[in-house]
C-alpha cells in the first residue's frame, strides 16, 4: 500500500490551467477570489485549447446585474473560417446573483477592481478565477520584491548546507 504524500498541492486532476495573470499578482493585492464560468463561442474554445489567450490588460465590470470580462484577447482560430469571433469582444461571466451582489458592492469601493487571475478548464468547461484586488503602491511592490529575494536567498543557503 502506497503512503499518501505529505506535499500539499492545489492541483486538481480535472483542472488544466490555460493562462495565469502574473502581472496582476505583482500590481495588485488580492483580497478575495471567486471561480466563475465564461460564455464563449466555439472558435474561442478551440483557441483556448491551443493555449492562445492574454489576460494581461483585462478586467471585469458589473453592468446591469451582470459581470462582463473586458479587454481579454483570444486570437482568432485559423481553421474557423467565416465562423470566427472578434478577438477583444466583451464576454459575459457566469455567477450567481448573490455572488454578483457581494462582489459588486465591494468592487464599487474606492480603489478596488475585479481582475482575472487565472483561466483554466475544469471538467471540460472554461472557468475563470476572478479576484477582488486593490492596487499596490510603488513602495509595496518594492517591499514584496525584497521579501521574495530574501526567501530565495534563504532557500539557496539551505540547499548549500545539505
Amino acid at each position: 500500500m502506497a503512503k499518501p504524500s505529505k506535499k500539499k498541492t492545489n492541483n486538481d486532476p480535472n483542472e488544466r490551467v490555460i493562462c495565469q495573470n502574473r502581472k496582476a499578482l505583482h500590481n495588485y493585492s488580492v483580497l478575495d477570489s471567486l471561480e466563475c464560468g465564461v460564455i464563449l463561442q466555439g472558435s474561442e474554445v478551440k483557441s483556448l485549447r491551443e493555449g492562445r489567450i492574454s489576460l494581461e490588460e483585462s478586467y471585469a465590470r458589473v453592468k446591469d446585474d451582470e459581470v462582463w470580462l473586458i479587454g481579454c484577447d483570444i486570437p482568432e482560430y485559423i481553421d474557423a473560417n467565416r465562423f470566427n469571433h472578434r478577438p477583444k469582444r466583451l464576454r459575459k461571466l457566469l455567477m450567481h446573483r448573490r455572488e454578483i451582489r457581494r462582489f459588486a458592492d465591494r468592487a464599487m469601493e474606492k480603489g478596488l477592481t475585479l481582475v482575472p487571475l487565472r483561466l483554466y478548464f475544469k471538467e471540460g468547461r472554461a472557468k475563470l478565477l476572478l479576484g477582488l484586488c486593490k492596487g499596490k503602491a510603488k513602495h509595496d511592490k518594492r517591499q514584496a520584491m525584497k521579501s521574495a529575494d530574501a526567501k530565495r536567498e534563504i532557500a539557496r543557503q539551505m540547499l548549500k548546507r545539505r
